[in-house]
């Protein structure tokens, strides 16, 4: 489902990365750890076509996303991948509900039926009374199932996340966590996560050590 082959990076004479090559399979929830500086959110970057890779190819669903023009590029990563960043990135002026329908609007859904979709996520994740609230009104755990909700709405093939429970107290990390497992077993999502948490490393089905630009195993 997803392919990186031979991808390197860097910026100026840094080599972030130095040839990497990663298969993940479809439901799979893979993590990605190592020590600051390893090139792991910058892999996660370029994974998600958030940035374009100096050299190598990433392949999702059979397709290269860098091959594509820009506008085509931004259409595919809008309906085939999800983000979930450590501080949220919600919209201030949005409610719960019409920051999580942002991406379906993006990608052409009416207003109707993006708000259905919102809301079933949403209550979905608990957050059924919070719909109306602005991020501001809501706690750091609910503020970053609204996030999640957000990667979820146009059921993205694979939803990368950067450290997503790095902003949270232990309680709400432990119930992002699980979260992550429930939606993989509900709708067979796949996540890659880059995180710092031992925790959800080792809960993940295989975990990535990443050392100095290169997959270490």
């Amino acid at each position: 489902m997803l392919v990186a082959q031979g991808v390197e990076k860097s910026y100026d004479s840094l080599h972030i990365l130095k040839g990497i090559d990663l298969v993940v399979e479809p439901s799979e929830i893979v993590s990605i750890v190592g020590y600051s500086g390893a090139g792991k959110t910058t892999l996660l970057h370029i994974l998600g076509t958030l940035d374009h890779p100096d050299k190598g190819n990433v392949i999702i669903n059979g397709i290269n996303p860098f091959e594509l023009s820009a506008k085509k590029l931004a259409d595919f990563r809008n309906k085939n991948i999800g983000f979930i960043f450590q501080f949220h990135q919600l919209l201030p002026e949005f409610s719960a509900m019409e920051n999580v329908m942002i991406p379906a609007l993006i990608g052409g859904e009416n207003s109707i039926d993006a708000k259905e979709k919102a809301t079933v996520l949403l209550e979905k994740l608990g957050l059924g009374d919070r719909i109306g609230h602005k991020p501001n009104q809501l706690s750091g755990g609910e503020q970053q199932r609204v996030a999640v909700a957000r990667s979820l709405i146009n059921q993205p093939s694979v939803i990368f996340a950067d450290e997503p429970s790095g902003n949270l107290d232990s309680k709400n990390s432990t119930e992002l966590h699980q979260l992550f497992f429930d939606l993989r077993d509900e709708f067979k999502q796949t996540f890659v996560i880059v995180t710092h948490n031992e925790q959800l490393a080792e809960m993940a089905d295989r975990k990535i050590v990443m050392r100095d630009g290169l997959i270490e195993h």
